[in-house]
């Protein structure tokens, strides 16, 4: 357990000198570091599609593993059950969307 805490706070430490390392640049080094930026944004934007894609998938499959399970011990309340399935389906894709416009405006945007 300690190891564990001892990587993660030297793999933090180094994340942090980095980005002070990057944020340290004079205005001559801005025009050349531009393009580093813009490879940080398409990564950045690429991560958040993945993770919410990925965990949006998760949180779709889990509601309509529960609704199908109380549907099936009980099939009289599967009327009173889809409307508040659709609705968590949709707020759930509408999160997944929302990471989708934020990641093409990052993609977008000068950095």
């Amino acid at each position: 357990m300690w190891r564990k805490w001892t990587v993660m706070g030297i793999l933090g430490g180094l994340i942090f000198l980095i980005a002070a390392a990057a944020l340290a640049q004079e205005h001559e080094a801005a025009a050349a570091a531009d393009t580093s930026g813009r490879a940080l944004g398409l990564l950045a934007a690429g991560f958040g599609i993945a993770i919410a894609s990925a965990a949006g998938a998760i949180a779709q499959a889990r509601t309509a593993a529960s609704a199908l399970e109380g549907i099936s011990r009980n099939p009289g309340a599967a009327d009173r059950m889809f409307v508040p399935m659709i609705l968590g389906l949709v707020l759930i894709e509408s999160l997944v969307i929302y990471t989708l416009v934020v990641s093409i405006i990052m993609l977008f945007t000068k950095l």
